[in-house]
């Protein structure tokens, strides 16, 4: 167990190298006037690379590190094309960054076992899709989520190039992130305890965090976006205000896609579900009674 477990984690890491420096060799290839265009041309690429992988594993969860792992390329990329930038800032930017990216991996380490086990929602897919399986994987197991992430980075390229010293933004967007991987740490932590002690399927976490939200870690997961909006606004208010595309995409996914689709399989699976619903908002915890 211990050797297929080692084994999966060495295919998975050997993809994703493989993914970056493909990425990679395609921004050094592309010579447009936008950076944006840019990196998402390299993400479509880094992806098929992946995807690839998943193909030939006949596991689309080779996938699942892509959302914590990427982002941190593309702000070290951004931030060495931008030499003009706030020093300050930039390490900022990419401190928060990566405290995120390692608090997300790391708990996708603990609770990944091996290459044998898959998403329960990409083994339903596959029985919904049969033959076409895998051309839907591409694009919505991969593509789609590849396609968020790069509009959650967009942030990042103006604050990077942002030459003014800090400002009350930086230090926003600095406090929103650091708070949001906290919550998001203690939010998982509470679970993986919860499910530790709880061993009965039908048992239903609601306690610490997850009295006062249905959802804690998303929660996190949407303020650090969020956080990230933050920087992009010390250099030009209005002119980056687009860039809040990014998080409101991530408050999209998670409140209409991925719970929906999670607690319509809890309420099968969990006889108290619907009362928890009932009780207990699905992401933004009730300020009043």
């Amino acid at each position: 167990m211990k050797e297929n477990k080692l084994y999966s984690y060495a295919i998975v890491l050997l993809a994703y190298i493989l993914a970056v420096i493909a990425g990679k060799y395609t921004l050094d290839f592309l010579h447009l006037d936008n950076p944006y265009v840019e990196m998402l041309i390299a993400g479509i690429v880094a992806t098929a690379i992946v995807f690839i992988f998943s193909f030939l594993a006949g596991n689309s969860s080779m996938y699942d590190p892509y959302w914590s792992v990427i982002p941190v390329p593309i702000a070290l990329y951004w931030i060495w094309n931008a030499p003009g930038g706030n020093d300050l800032r930039q390490l900022l930017v990419i401190g928060v960054i990566l405290c995120w990216s390692l608090r997300l991996t790391i708990n996708w380490i603990k609770s990944w076992p091996d290459l044998t086990h898959e998403d329960w929602r990409y083994k339903k897919l596959k029985a919904d899709t049969g033959k076409f399986y895998w051309p839907v994987s591409f694009l919505g197991i991969h593509l789609f989520p590849t396609v968020m992430v790069f509009l959650g980075m967009l942030p990042v390229l103006p604050a990077v190039e942002n030459k003014a010293a800090l400002g009350i933004f930086d230090i926003a967007g600095v406090a929103i992130s650091v708070f949001a991987v906290i919550l998001e740490y203690t939010a998982d932590e509470q679970l993986r305890k919860f499910r530790k002690h709880h061993l009965a399927q039908e048992s239903n976490m609601d306690k610490g965090l997850w009295a006062i939200s249905r959802h804690p870690n998303y929660l996190g997961e949407i303020l650090f976006w969020f956080g990230l909006f933050f920087f992009s606004l010390g250099s030009d208010i209005i002119a980056n205000l687009w860039t809040g595309i990014g998080f409101i995409s991530m408050f999209i996914l998670f409140r209409f896609i991925s719970i929906p689709m999670m607690e319509k399989r809890l309420i099968r699976s969990k006889d108290q579900y619907q009362e928890y619903i009932r009780k207990v908002p699905a992401i933004v915890p009730r300020i009043w009674k």
